[in-house]
């Protein structure tokens, strides 16, 4: 892990609605760095083995497809720090953010197979970039446990529902508040009780509460803790 406390990485964690997406969006453009969403990358599997048609029970075949996963993370026109997900040389970008994928995605998740396979592609991302933000659930826990900056960012759950319901409407996908507050605590359940790689604060993680703070507040935050 020595090369990892080498690189200019910042870690950050948290759970669904949290904001963590949009903070480390916006932390990677202050900072001049890479942004990268694992959380995109599990997506991409899952969206994969639907498309093929693959049983989630057949864990062998699913390990054996993330043994080999081509995916990239590229800058988008969208704005600094937006990216492209594409796999197989295909921009899915969209197509990893339908409530299927989602409701899917925990299922290869759990596989510690597939997890210590998509940790070592995410490792191989970092060693290309001179400084990056990189966010998930196990980023400062397990993929870089020796990141110089950590943070763990959270909300409350209802704060949390009203963001993921935004979200989604803001895209037209048709959906219920009940609905979207029944898959986050499906979600949170899963990434907190996995066996590999679960979702908790690392020990020296800083915690971040951004139920009451605006994006710009919580990356003000931040960045106030990585100037020190």
């Amino acid at each position: 892990m020595l090369f990892f406390k080498k690189q200019k990485a910042v870690a950050v964690d948290g759970p669904a609605g949290s904001g963590k997406s949009t903070v480390s969006r916006l932390l990677a453009e202050r900072l001049g760095y890479l942004y990268v969403d694992t959380g995109a990358m599990y997506r991409a599997l899952t969206l994969k083995v639907m498309r093929n048609n693959i049983d989630f029970d057949d864990e062998k075949k699913i390990v054996e497809i993330s043994s080999a996963l081509d995916i990239e993370l590229v800058p988008s026109k969208e704005g600094p720090n937006s990216i492209r997900v594409m796999l197989d040389g295909e921009d899915i970008s969209r197509d990893i953010r339908t409530m299927g994928v989602t409701g899917n995605v925990k299922y290869v998740a759990r596989i510690p197979q597939v997890r210590q396979n998509l940790v070592k592609l995410q490792r191989k991302m970092i060693c290309r970039m001179d400084g990056s933000v990189m966010e998930g659930r196990d980023i400062g826990t397990v993929v870089l446990p020796d990141a110089k900056y950590k943070f763990y960012i959270d909300a409350n759950f209802e704060e949390r529902v009203e963001r993921r319901l935004a979200e989604l409407k803001a895209k037209n996908y048709p959906i219920t508040r009940q609905e979207v507050a029944d898959d986050l605590k499906q979600r949170d359940h899963a990434d907190k009780t996995r066996k590999v790689g679960p979702l908790r604060k690392a020990k020296d993680a800083v915690f971040v509460d951004t139920t009451d703070l605006s994006i710009e507040e919580v990356v003000q935050k931040i960045l106030s803790y990585i100037k020190k």
